[in-house]
C-alpha cells in the first residue's frame, strides 16, 4: 500500500519545484517532505527524485508514481461527487481558467443562472492568457480552462469548439471601414495599432501572420487588458483585433466596426473549453461545463457574422433550387 501523504508530499515537491517551497505552502517542516519521501523510496527500491546544486530533478519513476497518484485522486473525486449527486445533493468546488476576452460572455447570464441553479457548487475564476490556462490544466490547478485559439496539445481534451474569427476592431467612421473587402495586414501599416501581449492567444495569431506576410506592425500600444484594447478603439485612438462576440456590446452601440480578415490563420482561429486527457471529471465540473456549453455565446454557436453568412448562402441557395 502506497503511502497517500508521501505522495501528496512528492506531488507538490514537483510541482513547486523544490523541498523548501513545497514544505512552505503545505506549511510543514522541509525534514518532514524529506523523510516522507526517503521513505517512499526506500519501499518501492528506486529513486524518485535527483538532487544536485540547481535544485531537484524528477526521475521517470517519479513521474510515473505522481501521474498515478493524481489518477487516484481525480478518480475518487469523482465518485464521491456521483454519490452525492444520487442523494440529490450537487455540490463541490470547481475551477476555470478563462481568458479576459471571455469574460463579458461569462458574466452576462451564464455565471448567474448556473450559481442560481447550483447553489452548493463554489465557482473559482482564473483570468489567464491562452499559455498560462493550459499550464494550469495540466498542472491540475483548475479543472477546466477557456481557450481561445490554443496550440494543439493531445494533453488536452476539447469538449466543445466554434469557429470565433479574429477580426480587425476599428471606429465606426474609420476609413478602413470603407474597404469593402476582408482586410490584410498590408492595410494597417501606418495606422495606430493596438496588440495585447504575447500570452494571448490572438497576439501569437496576429504574430503568425506578420511573419508570414513579413508585414512590420508597429505597435502604438501595447497591454495585458482586452477593457483597454475596447476603449483604445472606442474613443478613436487607434485598431486593434479581436473576436466578433468580444466587442458584441460596442458594435449594438455603434461605437465600433468589426471587419474580417483576409488571412485564413486569423478567420479560422477556434475558441474551446478543454480539460486534462485522462483526468476524470466531478458532476460539479460536467454540469459546469454543460452549462457554459450551452449558456455562453462563444460556445453555444460559431460567431455571429458566420452564422449570418450561412444563412444568407442558404437563403439563395433555396431562391435558385
Amino acid at each position: 500500500m502506497l503511502n497517500t501523504r508521501a505522495l501528496s508530499y512528492l506531488s507538490e515537491v514537483i510541482r513547486r519545484g523544490s523541498l523548501r517551497k513545497a514544505a512552505t505552502h503545505l506549511d510543514v517542516d522541509v525534514s518532514a517532505i524529506s523523510r516522507q519521501i526517503r521513505h517512499l523510496e526506500e519501499h518501492l527500491d528506486t529513486r524518485l527524485l535527483e538532487r544536485h546544486a540547481g535544485g531537484i530533478k524528477v526521475t521517470e519513476a517519479g513521474r510515473l508514481l505522481v501521474d498515478h497518484h493524481h489518477r487516484q485522486q481525480a478518480a475518487e473525486d469523482a465518485v464521491i461527487s456521483r454519490l452525492s449527486a444520487l442523494q440529490g445533493l450537487v455540490s463541490g468546488q470547481v475551477r476555470i481558467a478563462v481568458g479576459e476576452g471571455f469574460i463579458g460572455d461569462l458574466i452576462a447570464a451564464p455565471l448567474q443562472s448556473f450559481m442560481n441553479a447550483y447553489p452548493g457548487i463554489e465557482l473559482e475564476v482564473v483570468m489567464a492568457g491562452v499559455n498560462e490556462a493550459m499550464a494550469l490544466v495540466k498542472d491540475r490547478e483548475v479543472e477546466l480552462a477557456l481557450l481561445y485559439a490554443p496550440p494543439v496539445d493531445p494533453l488536452l481534451t476539447c469538449h466543445v469548439e466554434t469557429r470565433q474569427p479574429l477580426d480587425l476592431i476599428v471606429p465606426v467612421d474609420h476609413p478602413l471601414a470603407a474597404l469593402g473587402r476582408p482586410a490584410r495586414l498590408q492595410d494597417l501599416v501606418g495606422w495606430p495599432v493596438g496588440l495585447i501581449d504575447n500570452p494571448f492567444g490572438m497576439r501569437q495569431m496576429v504574430n503568425a501572420v506578420a511573419h508570414q506576410e513579413r508585414v512590420h506592425l508597429q505597435a502604438r500600444l501595447h497591454t495585458n487588458s482586452v477593457a483597454v484594447l475596447k476603449n483604445f478603439v472606442r474613443w478613436g485612438t487607434g485598431i486593434t483585433f479581436m473576436p466578433e462576440l468580444t466587442v458584441a456590446e460596442e458594435v449594438r452601440q455603434g461605437d465600433i466596426t468589426v471587419l474580417p480578415m483576409a488571412h485564413r490563420v486569423l478567420s479560422d482561429a477556434r475558441a474551446q473549453i478543454v480539460s486534462l486527457t485522462g483526468r476524470e471529471l466531478t458532476v460539479a465540473a460536467n454540469a459546469c461545463l454543460e452549462h457554459l456549453c450551452r449558456g455562453m455565446r462563444f460556445f453555444n454557436a460559431d460567431a455571429p457574422r458566420l452564422l449570418e453568412a450561412e444563412r444568407c448562402r442558404k437563403t439563395n441557395t433555396q431562391r435558385f433550387d
